[in-house]
């Protein structure tokens, strides 16, 4: 482990080496607060068997690896084992969640044969386990297995896909085991498995690096896990991408001696799922020297919208030029919004990332914005890019202040490697990141900071098809992982039923409260107002509190939740407290919020916007109270179907 200005590491090493002769012998590891038990063995192949307050969750079995037509298991013996324990303190450059985190664990690591050892640690809210490597040279996994079983009944939540080359972005599905294998289809990670009695088991990964992302396909009690191999020959496939014609017959060619990623699982409540850091805590620690100049933020957006502010200020024609730019600009610079999105539209072709169309005069855009503070972001798809690696230095030097990512869809070892090439060849030029059309976090974001956010997940791009019956999941399942490019902020609101609306008129189902909420509740480090200048002009008091609230957070507490159905969160800045709720369109619903989270002593003023009695009809009524709280209070909070509510105390 490595110490750096961005983490307090402090480990506590108590360590015995013991050795088993047979492969019978168990080996206990329990959290450091005892309330979750581990059993690893390997009497029956090797895996573990995982307690929680003395109740049996999931087991682990199959664990295996496959390197050079070599596997480690199942018919494996457990060589030795090496314990330690240990705390830290992690303060990640863009918290999304809390800006210090910090944890113990307990770990053991068992000698395998072949050169290879498992690491089993076990934390107070979760169990994650890795294979290490000790060989010499280049080797390749032929693959990697693990099957891991529910101890109960449980519904499982999942992103299903027929195939691993997805963009992530499919509906979640909600079915028992039974019918989710009668499917044969793949999932995509995080997913997450809801038992009786608010039981949650949510599965992921950490640290994946040169290596394939992760799928599950249900077998008749559990879930395997399956990877895409490593491709051997792609054909072209259109202006942004190429299609793989033939694969290797291993998932990762690398190297012989290093640490594979971390597969974990979470083993809390509704309200822990949103509060949770696994993935934070099990990735690599940053890498850049300086990260002064990684500034997460609000980004107004023009592609939603069609790029058509209107109105009797606007005395041009509207379009991918000079003029509709410098209007975003202004716009952004009057509510304090710290860039501008140019999406796909600006180049003359999207081959070419060095020429913009002529009447877009985009050098003089980018020091326009300068003189305003607003940064540039240009889109690209990422085929583009690989053709052009070239393109981070001379954005640099034009000025941009960072590059969109699109199209990558797949997610084997070389498309892993392609993410962490561009973002770190981007960081020598001190270019943000934000990948679209991509698969989920799983640690790149945290070595590399200035990777802000990634889409995998269906968000409000397909307007009508975005709906809150899908997107309440994302707090529990999707930013449960890392910063989620949702691109929120409609000002045209519908119930479902009523739902009539499309570019340039564009529209979101879940009413006005609920939209802005949604800034609370949802975590990207570049956070989208996607709707059109004019309509954030003509409705400035919710536009002001839009771009008041903060895209890190220094504290996270989860307030009420049930998985799918409804959460309330409140976020700290400072000094300021930010909540945010939102639900489903199942009912009305109806909270009592405590307030013992504020300051004793103190009095605060909280101004919320919350439903109207209309906004189950029509959804963009809304009303503001503005009342004065102490940490003595309680608040009462009415959502209607499909609505929210969101205030700033302070």
């Amino acid at each position: 482990m490595r110490n750096n200005s961005m983490r307090i590491l402090m480990v506590i090493l108590a360590m015995s080496l013991s050795t088993w002769a047979s492969a019978t012998r168990q080996i206990v590891v329990s959290s450091p607060d005892g309330k979750t038990k581990v059993e690893l063995s390997s009497d029956n192949g090797l895996g573990y068997s995982v307690y929680k307050n003395g109740k049996h969750i999931y087991d682990v079995s199959n664990l295996s690896l496959s390197v050079d037509g070599r596997k480690c298991g199942p018919a494996v013996k457990i060589s030795g084992a090496k314990r330690s324990k240990g705390s830290e303190t992690v303060r990640p450059v863009v918290p999304l969640k809390h800006s210090t985190i910090e944890y113990q664990y307990n770990e053991v690591t068992v000698g395998l044969k072949n050169k290879t050892s498992l690491q089993l640690r076990v934390m107070n809210d979760g169990v994650a386990h890795r294979f290490l490597l000790a060989g010499k040279g280049m080797v390749e996994i032929d693959n990697e297995t693990m099957t891991l079983n529910p101890a109960g009944n449980s519904t499982c939540h999942y992103q299903q896909t027929n195939n691993f080359n997805t963009a992530y972005e499919e509906f979640y599905q909600h079915k028992p085991l039974s019918e989710w294998k009668a499917e044969n289809k793949l999932a995509t990670l995080p997913a997450l498995l809801s038992g009786e009695d608010d039981e949650q088991l949510l599965i992921g990964e950490s640290d994946v690096d040169d290596y394939p992302r992760m799928f599950l396909r249900a077998n008749t009690s559990g879930l395997n896990a399956e990877f895409p191999k490593a491709p051997a020959r792609w054909e072209p496939h259109g202006d942004r991408g190429e299609k793989i014609v033939s694969e290797e017959n291993f998932i990762a060619r690398t190297a012989g001696r290093r640490a594979l990623p971390w597969r974990w699982t979470v083993l809390t409540d509704a309200k822990g799922l949103v509060e949770q850091t696994m993935s934070v805590i099990l990735a690599r620690r940053p890498v850049l020297n300086d990260v002064s100049w990684v500034k997460p933020g609000q980004v107004s957006w023009e592609w939603w919208s069609g790029a058509t502010p209107y109105g009797p200020d606007v005395d041009f024609k509207a379009g991918n030029n000079y003029a509709t730019y410098k209007y975003f600009i202004d716009f952004a610079a009057n509510y304090g919004i710290e860039y501008i999105l140019l999406d796909e539209g600006w180049a003359k072709s999207t081959r070419d990332p060095f020429t913009e169309k002529p009447e877009l005069q985009l050098k003089k855009l980018i020091e326009y914005g300068k003189s305003k503070g607003v940064g540039v972001f240009l889109w690209l798809p990422w085929l583009t890019v690989e053709n052009h690696m070239d393109v981070f230095k001379t954005y640099a030097s034009w000025g941009v202040a960072g590059v969109k990512i699109d199209f990558m869809d797949h997610s084997d070892q070389w498309m892993v490697n392609f993410y962490k090439r561009v973002t770190r060849e981007a960081a020598k030029h001190k270019l943000l990141i934000d990948f679209h059309g991509a698969f989920t976090p799983a640690g790149l974001e945290y070595e590399y900071p200035n990777l802000l956010s990634y889409e995998g997940v269906r968000g409000m791009e397909y307007m009508g098809e975005c709906r809150p019956e899908n997107s309440l999941y994302y707090p529990f399942m999707r930013n449960a992982v890392g910063g989620m490019d949702y691109t929120p902020g409609a000002m045209n609101s519908y119930q479902p039923d009523l739902y009539r609306a499309d570019r340039p008129n564009s529209g979101s189902i879940g009413t006005r409260a609920y939209q802005m909420a949604l800034y609370v509740v949802f975590e990207s480090g570049v956070q989208m107002l996607a709707d059109n200048p004019t309509l954030y002009y003509q409705n400035d008091e919710c536009t002001k509190y839009i771009v008041s609230v903060p895209t890190t957070w220094d504290e996270t507490r989860c307030l009420a939740a049930e998985v799918g159905k409804y959460v309330i969160v409140a976020k700290r800045k400072g000094n300021k407290w930010y909540v945010g709720g939102i639900c489903n369109g199942e009912q009305e619903r109806t909270f009592q919020l405590d307030l013992g989270f504020l300051d004793a002593g103190k009095t605060y003023r909280m101004k919320a916007f919350k439903d109207g009695l209309n906004a189950g009809y029509q959804a963009m009524d809304y009303r503001i109270d503005e009342i004065s709280v102490t940490s003595g209070s309680s608040v009462d909070v009415e959502m209607s179907k499909n609505g929210g509510w969101a205030a700033v105390i302070e």
